[in-house]
């Protein structure tokens, strides 16, 4: 009886990957997601090619929820768009889960006289980029965050451009 031969299989198969989307009382209007997760996944592999497993949830919340997270786990009493939990046991894996909130999006939007989806979307990529190691604590971080986002936005929408 001859041995059962291995199969050869590109690194990238070998990556066990996994985005989730969730809704907490909200519905985050969220577009192509069969698109979104595979960008995503591209996005930290390219800043964090040690990892082995990358396991991420998003979770489209309203304020109240994401203000009770905040005060509970950050000790902040205001209200942000977004909190990014890094919740990895080592090196070679991420496991981050992503808090959004709707509400804030839909006045960063205003505010910023950006598109929902583009805000949602700059939102989505500032969580992964906090994951693979991106700050925004001093001006200089933010820029740096800015950029990194905008060149996301710009990758990921620019064959849809005009959509926007």
């Amino acid at each position: 009886m001859s041995a059962i031969p291995k199969i050869s299989r590109p690194l990238y198969q070998s990556i066990k990957m996994a985005v989730r989307y969730f809704e907490q009382d909200v519905s985050a209007k969220l577009k192509d997601k069969r698109k979104l997760s595979p960008f995503l996944l591209q996005l930290i592999r390219q800043q964090r090619p040690e990892l082995k497993a990358i396991d991420l949830t998003y979770v489209f919340c309203n304020d109240t929820f994401l203000l009770d997270l905040n005060q509970r786990f950050l000790n902040h009493d205001t209200l942000t768009d977004i909190i990014t939990f890094d919740m990895s046991e080592n090196h070679h894996s991420l496991l981050g889960e992503i808090y959004i909130s709707v509400e804030r999006i839909v006045e960063n939007a205003r505010t910023f006289e950006n598109s929902y989806q583009k805000e949602l979307h700059r939102i989505i990529f500032h969580g992964a980029l906090h994951l693979c190691g991106f700050k925004d604590k001093s001006e200089n971080e933010k820029a740096i965050m800015t950029q990194e986002e905008n060149r996301c936005l710009f990758q990921y929408f620019q064959p849809y451009e005009n959509v926007l």
